[in-house]
């Protein structure tokens, strides 16, 4: 763990030269793993701020393999628990590796979105998270950064921005009476986007910001039945309170 704390006060020494960070949320953190942080991604900053803002823990989390060879990077995102990625296909070993840490008990965080959105909103994610949480059966924490993707630029002016955190409280995919397919998998990563779209600035909601999903889930809603039904409309079993 020394290594890992030291890694995370150099990161913190850089967080606090570029922005402020708010944290809302950090009671809904669980107390120990495993469980599934999710988070929206548009800047090579969110994932150091995740870690700055949660507690000491085991973390395990995917970056892209153009990381592990930079003279920097890669070796202090190593040391965090890193499993390199090639983000264009899929890469089965990296995922089984995220499935046994989740297994013997870590805390394994990704974005949905599969690599950063340079537009400065969400944009429609991959089932990974999905396929991790369904198979591997935990809870997933949803988090939502505002804010990053102004971060670099406005330090560049020798300004330091406001970049906001809100954590979520942990959730679980609801079972289903069949084997998970395809089209439940899509279900359950548009679930999960609403619930960090649900913590996020409302500007930062991109394509998600229509969903029926999520405005059933800001408006106290469960927001599954929006997830499942092929035109969006509230089926009859819809309008109870959001767990």
């Amino acid at each position: 763990m020394f290594r890992y704390r030291l890694v995370r006060f150099i990161m913190t020494l850089i967080q606090v030269t570029l922005c402020r960070l708010v944290v809302f949320g950090r009671e809904n953190i669980p107390e120990a793993g495993p469980y599934l942080v999710v988070v929206n991604h548009m800047s090579t900053a969110d994932t150091p701020l995740v870690l700055i803002a949660f507690p000491i823990i085991r973390w395990r989390f995917f970056a892209g393999e153009k990381w592990e060879d930079h003279w920097l990077f890669g070796p202090l995102m190593g040391w965090l628990g890193a499993i390199y990625i090639d983000r264009e296909n899929v890469d089965r070993g990296a995922v089984r590796e995220a499935l046994a840490a989740l297994r013997a008990g870590d805390v394994f965080a990704l974005a949905p979105e599969g690599s950063r959105s340079k537009v400065g909103h969400m944009l429609p994610a991959k089932n990974g998270a999905a396929f991790l949480a369904a198979r591997a059966g935990v809870p997933i924490l949803p988090v939502g950064l505002s804010n990053t993707d102004n971060l670099f630029a406005t330090a560049r002016r020798f300004h330091r921005s406001t970049v906001t955190m809100r954590i979520g409280r942990p959730f679980t995919l609801p079972a289903l009476d069949q084997r998970v397919r395809s089209a439940d998998l899509d279900a359950y990563t548009h679930l999960i986007m609403v619930r960090i779209g649900a913590l996020v600035d409302p500007r930062h909601r991109g394509d998600y910001a229509g969903s029926p999903a999520l405005q059933a889930l800001l408006d106290g809603q469960d927001p599954w039945p929006f997830c499942t039904a092929p035109d969006g409309s509230l089926p009859a079993t819809a309008g109870q309170p959001a767990q």
